[in-house]
C-alpha cells in the first residue's frame, strides 16, 4: 500500500505533534523556564502538580491529523473530547493555532506567553485542568463522563456541512449514557444533518484499572460496533511513523466514506436509508511518549501515566532530571524559535480563520444564534367568562402554540422538541401536524409519524434527550424538553454540569449567549389519577433553585393562559435554564 504522507509531511506532522505534547507536559509541570534554556530546577516547577497526561498525547495525535484533512479539503469541523481531563491537549492546540492568543492577548505566541500558558494551568486564578468554557473550540467539559457522543449528534442535527469529530475514552465507554448514545446514528439524516465521526480511544486504563473494551478481542470489538451500525476502522500501534501513516490513510478513508454517504443520500433525498457511518478505533499506549518506567515501575502504557506520572518533584531531584529529559525528548529547539514562537513551517500546517477547530463558530454557538419567529401567544388564550367556567388541558393548548412555532421556523431549521417517548403523553401531539418524529432506522407502512427529517426527537433515554438538546443549543439553535417529573432526575447531574458551564460563560466575553434550555415537567405529584406513586417526585426543583437566579427561572403556571405567557418567554431568554411546570384543571 502506498504511503499517504510524504517524508516531508510526516516530518512536519510529527513535529507538530511533538510541539503539542511539549506544551501539554509544560502545562502540567512548569512554572518558569518554558523553553528549558536553563537547566531545569525545582524552582521552575509548580509547587502542586495537577492534571492528566495519560489521554493527552492521543488527543494531540488525533488533532494534528484532523487539521491535515480540514486544510486539504476545506472542511468545517469541531472537536469534542470525552476525556475532558485531557485539557492540556485542547489548550495546547488552540495555542499552536493562534486562537488562544487572539482571545487572551496576555497569553502571547512567544516565550513569555508560553510561560503564562504553563503557569495558569490548574493554578489559582488560572484555568481548570479540564476542557472547560475557557477553552476555545470546546462545547463538552468532560468532567462527568458519558455525554461526549450525544453532544456531537445534537450539534450535527440541522448542520449539513459540519463534521463533528468525537473522541470517546475507553473509560467513558463503560458508562450507560455513552453506551446508549451509539444508537444516535438511527436519528441522523444524511440529507439534512451533518456527520459525526466517533473515535474510540483505547489506551487501556482508567485511573487504576483496565478498561473493558481494551480487554476484549479485536473480532468481538469489531462485531460490537458493526452491531451498533458503524463501520469501524482500526489504527493500532505505538511506533510514530507507522501510526502517522496509518492514521492519515484512515482519516482520508473515513472522510471519503462520509462524503459518499451524504452525496448518495442528497441525490435521492426522497428515499433516505440509514447508512453505516464510519468510525475509528485508535489503540495507542496510555501516556504515549512519556518515560517508559519511573522508579522502576511501568509508566507508559499503564495506569500510572493517567494523571501526573511524577508527583514528588521538590523532594526528589531525580524526578526533576527525568522531567527535563522527557521534555527535551521532543526537541523543542526544532519546534520553537529563540523567541518561543512556533516555527513557520509548522504553523503553516494549521487551518486558517474559522476553519481552525479552536475557532469554528459552531463551538461558540451564540455567534450563529438567530431569534425564533414566534406567534402572538394571546391568540391562543382560553376564554374564561367567569372563574371556574372554562375547562382546558394546559399543555394540550401549549402544544398548539409549539406546533405553530415549529411551522414558522421550518425553513430556519433551528427548532426541535425532545422527549423520552412522552411527546404525545405530554399533549404536544399537535406539532406532528407540521413535522414528524425523527427516525432513520427501518420504517413500516403502518408506522405513525416517522420520517428522517422529523423535528421531534424521541428516544427512551433522558440522557440522550438532554445531551442532544445541549449539543443543539451550544451550536446556536433552540429547543424544549418535556419529561415526567419523577424521571427527569436521571439527568440531575447533566443539568448541573450545563448550569455550571453557562455560569462560567457569563464571565467570558467572547462566549456569546446561547438559547435557554427549557424543561416542561408533567405527571405531577398533585395530579396522579393514573400512574400513581411510581411517577411522583417533585424533587428536580431542588437542584434547579439551588442555582443563582441570574441563570435559572422556575415557573408554576396554574392554567393554560399563564402557561402561554411562560412558553412565549422561554425561547426568547438566553443563557438560562427555565423549568416549566403545569397543573391540569
Amino acid at each position: 500500500m502506498p504511503e499517504t504522507l510524504s517524508k516531508e509531511q510526516f516530518r512536519l506532522m510529527d513535529a507538530y505533534w511533538r510541539a503539542a505534547n511539549y506544551l501539554s507536559v509544560g502545562q502540567i509541570y512548569l512554572y518558569d523556564n518554558p523553553l528549558l534554556k536553563k537547566p531545569l530546577d525545582k524552582e521552575h516547577i509548580k509547587p502542586r502538580l495537577l492534571g492528566h497526561w495519560g489521554t493527552t498525547p492521543g488527543l494531540n495525535f488525533i488533532y494534528v491529523h484532523l487539521n491535515r484533512v480540514i486544510k486539504a479539503r476545506d472542511l468545517s469541523m469541531i472537536y469534542i473530547t470525552g476525556p475532558g481531563h485531557g485539557g492540556p491537549a485542547l489548550v495546547a492546540n488552540a495555542f499552536l493555532e493562534g486562537t488562544y492568543s487572539e482571545i487572551y492577548p496576555n497569553i502571547s505566541s512567544d516565550e513569555e506567553g508560553m510561560k503564562q500558558l504553563f503557569k495558569q494551568f490548574s493554578f489559582p486564578g488560572g484555568i481548570p485542568s479540564h476542557v472547560a468554557p475557557e477553552t476555545p473550540g470546546s462545547i463538552n467539559e468532560g468532567g462527568e463522563l458519558g455525554y461526549s457522543l450525544s453532544h456531537p449528534y445534537g450539534a450535527a442535527f440541522h448542520n449539513p456541512d459540519l463534521i463533528v469529530a468525537c473522541v470517546i475514552g475507553d473509560g467513558e465507554a463503560e458508562t450507560g449514557a455513552l453506551a446508549t448514545s451509539w444508537h444516535s446514528n438511527k436519528f441522523l439524516n444524511p440529507v439534512t444533518d451533518g456527520a459525526v465521526l466517533p473515535i474510540l480511544h483505547l489506551n487501556g486504563y482508567k485511573i487504576a484499572n483496565p478498561c473493558m473494551l481494551a480487554r476484549i478481542s479485536h473480532e468481538e470489538l469489531d462485531q460490537l460496533f458493526r452491531g451498533y451500525g458503524y463501520v469501524p476502522y482500526f489504527v493500532e500501534g505505538d511506533e510514530p511513523e507507522k501510526m502517522h501513516q496509518l492514521m492519515a490513510s484512515t482519516v482520508d478513508r473515513v472522510i471519503d466514506d462520509i462524503k459518499q454517504i451524504q452525496s448518495d443520500a442528497r441525490s435521492r433525498a426522497d428515499a433516505v436509508e440509514r447508512p453505516r457511518w464510519p468510525m475509528i478505533v485508535l489503540r495507542s499506549p496510555k501516556g504515549w511518549t512519556c518515560p517508559k518506567e519511573i522508579d522502576g515501575k511501568r509508566t507508559e502504557g499503564y495506569w500510572r501515566s493517567h494523571q501526573v506520572p511524577m508527583g514528588e518533584m521538590h523532594s526528589n531531584p531525580a524526578h526533576v532530571k527525568i522531567l527535563e529529559q522527557w521534555m527535551k525528548s521532543y526537541n523543542p529547539e526544532e519546534l520553537f524559535d529563540q523567541s518561543g514562537r512556533l516555527r513557520a513551517e509548522l504553523a503553516w500546517l494549521a487551518p486558517q480563520g474559522g476553519r481552525r477547530m479552536s475557532a469554528n463558530p459552531h463551538a461558540n454557538g451564540g455567534l450563529l444564534l438567530r431569534d425564533l419567529r414566534l406567534p402572538d401567544f394571546r391568540d391562543y388564550a382560553v376564554a374564561v367568562a367567569s372563574p371556574g367556567e372554562a375547562t382546558a388541558e394546559a399543555t394540550r393548548v401549549m402544544g398548539r402554540f409549539l406546533r405553530d412555532v415549529m411551522k414558522l421556523n421550518l425553513d430556519s431549521k433551528n427548532f426541535r422538541l425532545f422527549s423520552p417517548d412522552e411527546n404525545n403523553s405530554n399533549r404536544w401531539q399537535d406539532v406532528l401536524e407540521v413535522t414528524k418524529r425523527a427516525w432513520v432506522a427501518d420504517r413500516f407502512d403502518y408506522d405513525d409519524k416517522l420520517a428522517p427529517d422529523g423535528r421531534v426527537m424521541e428516544m427512551l433515554s433522558e440522557h440522550q434527550c438532554q445531551g442532544w438538546l445541549e449539543g443543539y443549543l451550544l451550536t446556536g439553535r433552540h429547543g424544549f424538553f418535556s419529561c415526567y417529573e419523577a424521571f427527569i432526575h436521571i439527568i440531575d447531574s447533566m443539568f448541573n454540569q450545563h448550569a455550571k458551564w453557562l455560569k462560567v460563560c457569563n464571565d467570558i466575553p467572547w462566549r456569546r449567549p446561547i438559547a435557554s434550555l427549557n424543561y416542561l415537567l408533567s405527571s405531577h405529584v398533585w395530579r396522579q389519577d393514573h400512574n400513581g406513586f411510581s411517577h411522583q417526585d417533585p424533587g428536580f426543583i431542588d437542584p434547579v433553585i439551588n442555582k443563582k437566579a441570574q441563570g435559572v427561572r422556575v415557573f408554576l403556571p396554574p392554567d393554560p393562559n399563564c402557561l402561554f405567557s411562560v412558553t412565549h418567554h422561554c425561547p426568547r431568554s438566553r443563557h438560562s435554564r427555565g423549568e416549566q411546570s403545569k397543573r391540569s384543571r
